[in-house]
């Protein structure tokens, strides 16, 4: 369990410090405007009205005992750069950041974020990812080169074992779940027969990746 303190409850914080209550985290919850903490008040015992860019606030919520504190303020770029600095000055654990562009991104973390989270921008190259291709269903990006895919079973592989393909030689990704009907199966046998409703999450290089699902 962790302590967990979310500045700023717009959809991004609302749907982080929710969720992160439910995993069974402690977690405060500060905005500065009032009628936003009524709504959520019930769900959340620790919250708190109060401007985060003044220091007197910050100091008062104690920040070095939090594990996490997340400025997850996008449409005031100015006002999550000061609560950045601030929580760094406090001596915040680990801070991470909400930022819209990289330029804004380079900022928090030169004032202190330790981590940067584009939601938009995620969110934008996962669906261009998607619809890029026509049998890719989901995606997740790991390194520059390197993400999860979630793709159709290949139509020459259905009634065959993963071990008898050599897979990870020939084709240069590695099977690391089969997902039927919604549900995920993670890490396969050397032994498992593909089926022709199967679902394949595979991790690799996008250039492998898609030269798979082109094959017949």
């Amino acid at each position: 369990m962790k302590s967990i303190l979310v500045i700023g409850m717009g959809r991004l914080g609302r749907h982080f410090a929710t969720k992160m209550l439910a995993l069974g985290n402690d977690v405060m919850i500060v905005d500065k405007d009032d009628s936003t903490i009524e709504q959520f008040s019930s769900i959340f015992t620790d919250s708190q009205i109060g401007d985060c860019r003044q220091e007197g606030v910050l100091r008062a919520l104690g920040i070095n005992n939090f594990d996490l504190c997340f400025v997850a303020i996008g449409e005031d770029f100015q006002a999550s750069l000061e609560i950045t600095s601030m929580l760094k000055d406090l001596g915040a654990n680990y801070i991470v950041s909400k930022a819209r562009e990289d330029r804004q991104a380079k900022f928090l973390k030169l004032v202190g974020a330790n981590e940067v989270v584009y939601p938009e921008k995620e969110i934008a190259e996962k669906l261009a990812m998607r619809y890029n291709a026509n049998n890719i269903f989901d995606y997740i990006k790991l390194t520059s080169e390197y993400s999860i895919y979630e793709i159709p079973v290949v139509p020459s592989w259905i009634g065959r074992s993963i071990n008898s393909l050599n897979i990870r030689q020939k084709y240069e990704v590695n099977v690391i779940g089969i997902k039927q009907e919604n549900i995920l199966k993670p890490l396969p046998t050397p032994e498992y027969i593909f089926q022709p409703s199967d679902h394949l999450v595979v991790i690799g290089k996008s250039k492998d990746v898609f030269a798979l699902t082109q094959k017949k």
